[in-house]
């Protein structure tokens, strides 16, 4: 499904999402096996939040838990009934996403309750993003929540070259919960229209109101024409419910989630290295990097925010090894010898880091900097993220080459596709879309920067050489002992008469 966002400060807004949800303002009663709790759909009671927390204490799992407190109307509609029969005819779905939501549907659940909203809330990341913490749509919308980028930054959500808090599931759940109170007020306190418009923005949503008013014509969400895939999310959304609701008799298998929380927030005061984090935590890297999905790098930000989601059972563990470490061993730092013709963003794309990290490590005000100088450069404890191919350094641990998997920037070329790309470093297409999160059939843009790991064998190595005036692809080859054919090959230069000073070649070296 497509995702949207409409940006709009006033009457328009940033809206995320991807499709929508409803309720009516009249009051319902809920019945649970404990109690009666009587609530209105446009927000839970106090005292009723405060009685459906006893009862919820006695459901050891989330579903039911869930199932309990739903209260949004499920009416007898066409696409309602159509979406209940699809989730019931592909249980497998439900299956896969509700074992993928096992780790942060207890924290959803926490929030929307505490805010005294309809549990129904909760079940939004399923239909916008199976709850992949990574998924990415069309519409450059991100996250479980499926936020865009400008909803996320009018919401305090924010991204850099390290960090993605839209793929981060507590700044993401905040932020979309936040843009749901928002809509409620703002839609006369109507949930269809709050989750409708998250879907398409609330500018479309009013004017659809505005359009039937003007026409005589009813004005609640049903009578509404809206986009296509809007009219069809809040159906979806109450479908899905009533289909959790009912799960156990309709023989609907969700993954059993414990009605306690199974991650916890831990407060780790400053930059640390996620491998490192991994071995205090005594989990894999891959999960520290599963439950953080905002990370995009090796390490937690430099400047914030200084935290982890960690399993909750190895939060003490992982606090008392964290006070005893050495704040010095937090970060694996190299020293590197500046060499003639460097430059400080030369210099940072080598290590896959920001000339701005480079300078604040080390108290530089500009980018000036004098061969023969040392830089302190941050880099990953097993040297993972790093590109030291032809770099004189000394590591405070020795890093020898045949240890570090060399990760290559690659800036897109005009005429380049995926498939020259993958040819030229000898990888394949998948890998290349995994590793810089593309589609398979996205356009490149000239200038874009790629990551790529190429295929090489321990006799070979990778070199990014930047060209120098007067050289010239017989001088290059000559000096590094390989063909000018295969250079033409490596970078695409087919169609190329000329090489440029300060352009990068990528080289394939064998180790003699």
């Amino acid at each position: 499904m497509k995702l949207r966002s409409t940006l709009v400060l006033g009457s328009l807004f940033a809206i995320s999402g991807c499709q929508s949800l409803t309720t009516s303002p009249d009051t319902t009663t809920t019945k649970t096996n404990a109690a009666v709790i009587s609530v209105k759909s446009t927000s839970l009671q106090a005292d009723n939040v405060e009685a459906v927390q006893q009862h919820v204490a006695e459901v050891t799992d989330v579903w039911q838990r869930m199932a309990n407190g739903f209260h949004l109307a499920v009416p007898d509609k066409k696409l309602v009934n159509q979406y209940r029969q699809w989730y019931l005819n592909n249980p497998k779905h439900l299956e896969i996403v509700s074992q993928r939501a096992a780790p942060y549907m207890h924290y959803i659940v926490e929030e929307v309750e505490r805010r005294g909203l309809p549990l129904e809330i909760a079940l939004l990341p399923i239909i916008e993003s199976a709850f992949d913490t990574h998924a990415y749509s069309g519409m450059h919308a991100s996250g479980l929540w499926q936020l865009t980028a400008p909803t996320a930054k009018t919401f305090g959500v924010r991204s850099d070259w390290w960090y993605d808090g839209r793929r981060d599931v507590i700044a993401s759940t905040n932020a979309a919960l936040d843009l749901l109170e928002y809509l409620y007020a703002k839609m006369g306190h109507n949930w269809l229209y709050a989750v409708a418009a998250y879907n398409t923005g609330e500018g479309r949503v009013f004017n659809a109101i505005k359009r039937n008013k003007a026409k005589g014509k009813p004005v609640d969400f049903w009578s509404l024409s809206l986009p296509r895939e809007t009219s069809r999310y809040v159906p979806q959304l109450l479908a899905l419910a009533d289909v959790i609701k009912h799960a156990n008799n309709n023989g609907q298998h969700l993954y059993p989630i414990i009605n306690q929380p199974s991650i916890k927030v831990v407060d780790i005061g400053s930059q640390l290295d996620l491998n490192l984090a991994a071995d205090l935590a005594d989990v894999s890297v891959n999960d520290i990097k599963k439950l953080n999905a905002g990370l995009k790098s090796w390490a937690t930000p430099p400047s914030g925010p200084h935290q982890l989601l960690l399993p909750s059972d190895k939060v003490a563990g992982f606090k008392r090894k964290l006070e005893q470490l050495d704040p010095a061993e937090r970060i694996n730092w190299l020293r590197y010898q500046i060499q003639p013709g460097d430059s400080l963003s030369v210099i940072a794309k080598q290590f896959n880091i920001t000339s701005s990290i480079i300078r604040s490590n080390n108290g530089l005000k500009n980018n000036n900097i004098i061969a023969g100088k040392h830089l302190i450069i941050p880099v990953a404890s097993n040297g993972e993220m790093l590109n030291i191919n032809n770099v004189a350094l000394t590591a405070k641990h020795t890093l020898e080459h045949n240890d570090v998997k060399r990760k290559v920037t690659y800036k897109v070329r005009s005429g380049d596709s995926l498939w020259k790309i993958a040819r030229r470093f000898d990888i394949r297409v998948a890998q290349l879309t995994q590793w810089n999160n593309l589609h398979k059939d996205q356009a490149l843009s000239i200038g874009r920067s790629l990551v790529v790991y190429p295929n090489q064998d321990n006799n070979s190595k990778i070199l990014q050489y930047q060209v120098k005036s007067g050289d010239s692809l017989n001088r290059i080859a000559n000096k590094y002992k390989v063909t000018v054919q295969n250079l033409i090959k490596w970078n695409g230069l087919e169609n190329k008469k000329y090489i440029q000073p300060g352009q990068t070649l990528t080289l394939r070296l064998t180790n003699s």
